[in-house]
């Protein structure tokens, strides 16, 4: 018997899980781990299939079965922080932005690197104006397809690749300009460096916002770029802190607070609210790791980190892995031959779609090519790619998207078109992960760019679900005349609640802990230097002979009557 439950211990402890991580590329790396296999020994089998040396600035994200994501602990167990089933299914992605991606060592990481910015593009997490827009798409195009040949490349032939979540057919044509007469005799490798160098300078470079709420109830997205903490409101920059400014950030439930220390000793708090608690702690652990990672100058000035306070018991938590200073000096003492780099390209892209797989929205009539259509739950599915693979193409879309004076012309189709004039960040909408519980957050953006609030959609899409009705009841607070309290104030009205609740508890137990000490100090034998000086003092034994003895005494009287009530019946 003990022999037979040994051998089955040890086939438990041996049992292996399947894991399924797609890269950068869209392709995807099969491996088995055992039970106990840390996170750090997947990520370096991925880095080892990649021939990645400069791995620091990457790592494994997953999504959890509430659809909360998650960066892979590298010093934890990977199936302990599964909550899922096996098969796993993860994704490689770039986890700390190079401050400057041009000084990268070796063309492998720039590769990679590129790959993640070129999905931010087309995810709309990076923004920028028309022109810059342009570039970095002919940038894209002469790293796939190499220079434009007339033979190869008929006329149009930038429409079939899709560089944005949606874009005009002037747009196109100068895309297909700058590739023709500027980029003549790049190699991919500079074309790919010349799109870092750019992108660099774009003020969401790095970002990966979190969806939130401000404490005026409206929606906001929270990001940790290399350079400070970043607030996007309406896809404007509302705040930019420096790391240096950044003292503290701690979260209580789904409330985020941001401690900043500015010049002239001017201090303030941030406080933003979270779609859930997971999140709340997840978008922490983010803002602790990157403050981390660019701030410090050693890994041995990294501290482990609490978010609890005195009414609060919150989480624990430690960076762990080498700063960006660190990494930096480590690449530059790598000395290898460059390894050789199989570029997407040739491969199928569902993030870019390549020219040899077919033109884009063939189906769609040239007329109606103008606009590339994505729904507002499109900009849920951003979350897939961000954790998973690319969204799904659906067929309509609301206004939000709508440029000046653009909208109207198809306005019985619902499509809008971004006209060369409005892709920037103060006039699109940013198609940012969310997740798919937190649709307040998606009725929110669509009513601060001017589209109507649709209970009815929520209705079908979540047709089926236990929480749709309780959903949806929240939702109707957000829409015009539909009246109760919104959501903002009632997370303030909660969190006054707790904080009353709170105080009523810590009051109750000083007073339960005094007056113990009280009773020690009138009723016990000890006769210690301390009880003894205090009961010699001349306000003590007043209290103790006008209040307390015939306090005592009443309660005395009182118990016998109750005692003696209760032995007649």
């Amino acid at each position: 018997m003990l022999s037979r439950w040994m051998s089955g211990s040890s086939r438990n402890l041996d049992r292996e899980y399947n894991c399924t991580v797609r890269l950068l590329d869209d392709s995807e790396y099969t491996c088995t781990i055992q039970r106990d296999a840390k996170g750090q020994y997947l990520f370096d089998l991925l880095c080892h299939h990649l021939n990645l040396l400069e791995k620091d600035y990457f790592g494994i994200r997953f999504v959890d079965p509430d659809k909360q994501r998650h960066w892979l602990e590298f010093t934890k167990s990977v199936v302990k922080q599964m909550r899922a089933q096996p098969p796993f299914t993860m994704c490689f992605r770039v986890k700390f932005y190079p401050t400057d991606p041009a000084a990268l060592k070796e063309e492998i990481t720039r590769y990679l690197v590129f790959l993640q910015i070129k999905r931010d593009l087309y995810h709309g997490r990076l923004l920028c104006k028309t022109s810059d827009a342009a570039l970095l798409a002919a940038y894209i195009l002469q790293a796939e397809i190499g220079d434009y040949d007339p033979g190869k490349h008929p006329e149009g032939y930038s429409s079939k690749f899709q560089f944005f979540p949606k874009h005009s057919e002037k747009l196109e044509r100068k895309i297909a300009e700058i590739h023709k007469s500027e980029l003549s005799g790049q190699t991919p490798a500079t074309s790919e460096l010349n799109f870092l160098r750019k992108a660099q300078t774009l003020e969401t470079y790095g970002v990966d916002p979190h969806p939130c709420k401000d404490v005026s109830g409206n929606a906001a997205f929270l990001a940790f770029t290399p350079f400070g903490f970043v607030v996007l409101q309406g896809n404007k920059r509302v705040h930019f802190i420096k790391w240096n400014e950044v003292t503290k950030m701690k979260f209580e439930g789904k409330t985020f607070y941001l401690y900043v220390s500015q010049k002239e000793e001017k201090k303030i708090v941030l406080t933003y609210f979270a779609p859930t608690p997971e999140a709340c702690k997840h978008l922490w652990k983010c803002g602790i790791e990157n403050q981390a990672f660019y701030k410090l100058e050693k890994s041995s000035q990294v501290r482990t980190v609490s978010s609890s306070n005195l009414f609060f018991k919150g989480s624990r938590f430690r960076y762990s892995g080498r700063v960006a200073k660190e990494v930096m000096e480590s690449s530059a003492k790598i000395k290898r031959e460059p390894p050789e780099i199989h570029r997407a390209g040739l491969v199928p892209s569902r993030s870019c779609p390549s020219i040899t797989h077919g033109p884009r929205l063939s189906s769609v009539p040239r007329t109606r090519r103008r606009a590339v259509h994505i729904s507002i739950m499109e900009g849920l599915e951003s979350l897939r790619d961000s954790a998973h693979s690319t969204p799904v193409r659906s067929a309509s879309h609301g206004d939000a998207f709508a440029g000046p004076g653009r909208g109207r012309a198809e306005s019985s189709e619902r499509v809008a078109v971004i006209a060369d004039e409005s892709y920037s960040p103060a006039d699109s909408v940013l198609p940012t992960p969310v997740a798919e519980h937190s649709l307040e957050l998606m009725l929110l953006s669509r009513q601060a760019n001017g589209a109507p609030c649709s209970i009815e959609e929520e209705k079908e899409s979540e047709a089926g679900t236990p929480a749709a009705e309780a959903e949806v009841g929240e939702l109707r607070a957000l829409c015009p005349g539909a009246g109760g309290l919104g959501p903002a104030q009632a997370q303030q009205v909660n969190k006054f609640v707790l904080s009353v609740l709170r105080l009523l508890l810590v009051t109750v137990g000083l007073l339960f802990v005094l007056l113990l000490l009280l009773i020690v100090l009138t009723e016990s034998d000890l006769d210690t230097a301390f009880f003894r000086d205090i009961r010699q003092t001349p306000e003590f034994e007043q209290f103790h002979y006008q209040y307390f003895c015939p306090l005592r005494r009443w309660f005395a009287c009182k118990l016998r009557a109750v005692v003696s009530l209760l032995i007649d019946t």
